[in-house]
């Protein structure tokens, strides 16, 4: 049996995973989590090696937060070259969006091109219900519901008897803008994202699952203890409403709820922060194991590599 026809039995096994019945207790699986990496024009060496490291391993995933730097054109050729990297992978992909990505782009004559960027960005990464990659995952998107056709990038999917799903907060401040005038671009992400979150737990709480996983950009700064809508430095907090909703979820929420969010350039965390039934992980430049243990108090773990 070949590497790959071993990743697609294990990646079958875990997905076909029996769910609640006490006999039938879910088998240990591990994913892998790639930050941010990358720290130039056209560089995309770190994020090949990570790629190629995580092949290397037995995942049942990986979830990749973002396709480019900040100082990287917002070009149409960048975003395919990217596309064919991920898609090159011998794990199943799912892509998170990171801010720069979009919401940071630039037209020619410095205007802001965020909408159409993301707009271009939907096209090229999200046109089905698959993942990338040799093993592909099935997902479901937000944007079959036909109140949410624009938000593709909201992806959920399964593996044993945890939830996993993509929510598309952009670093650094969830894209809130300070311009005059309505902050259109911002609001009606809110909603799609509050409407997205409430579905997830729902049906995580209703099929009586044991975890769930959110992967994106963005820090909401979920343990920080902040209450109102400013930052310590008197600013508009663009992660308040996001912040206020996840808590009160995972408050009332019976399972472990982990969020996976991208920080670049932070050293490699030892071990996932916790408070409560609420996790946090910052994803350093690399990537990072994770794994699942079901029979494990905790749930989720970070592997040595």
């Amino acid at each position: 049996m070949t590497a790959l026809h071993a990743r697609c039995l294990g990646l079958m096994l875990a997905l076909a995973l029996p769910a609640s019945p006490a006999s039938a207790q879910p088998m240990p699986f591990s994913f892998g989590a790639i930050g941010h990496v990358f720290r130039g024009a056209a560089d995309d060496g770190v994020m090949r090696k990570a790629i190629i490291e995580s092949d290397a391993d037995n995942l049942a995933f990986v979830v990749v937060n973002g396709v480019k730097a900040v100082d990287e054109p917002c070009s149409d050729a960048l975003y395919d070259q990217r596309l064919a990297l991920l898609s090159q992978a011998k794990n199943g992909v799912v892509l998170s969006l990171a801010g720069s990505d979009w919401a940071d782009c630039k037209r020619s004559n410095g205007r802001p091109a965020a909408m159409e960027r993301l707009t271009r960005v939907r096209d090229v990464y999200f046109q089905d219900e698959m993942s990338f990659g040799a093993t592909r995952l099935p997902l479901s998107r937000q944007s079959t519901s036909s109140k949410f056709r624009s938000y593709a990038e909201n992806a959920r999917w399964e593996v044993g008897n945890i939830v996993f799903a993509t929510v598309n907060l952009p670093a650094p401040n969830n894209h809130y803008l300070t311009d005059a005038g309505r902050n259109g671009e911002f609001e009606d992400r809110l909603i799609a994202n509050r409407y997205w979150l409430q579905r997830t737990f729902t049906f995580a709480q209703r099929e009586k699952r044991d975890g769930i996983v959110l992967f994106c950009d963005g820090n909401p700064a979920l343990l920080s203890g902040r209450t109102g809508v400013r930052s310590p430095d008197g600013a508009r907090d663009g992660f308040a409403e996001v912040r206020r909703q996840i808590l009160a979820l995972a408050g009332s929420y019976g399972g472990k709820v982990l969020v996976v969010h991208g920080s670049a350039r932070l050293p490699a965390p030892k071990s996932i922060r916790w408070r409560g039934n609420l996790g946090e992980l910052a994803l350093p430049a690399g990537w990072l194991k994770v794994n699942v243990r079901p029979e494990d108090a905790t749930l989720f773990s970070l592997s040595e590599r």
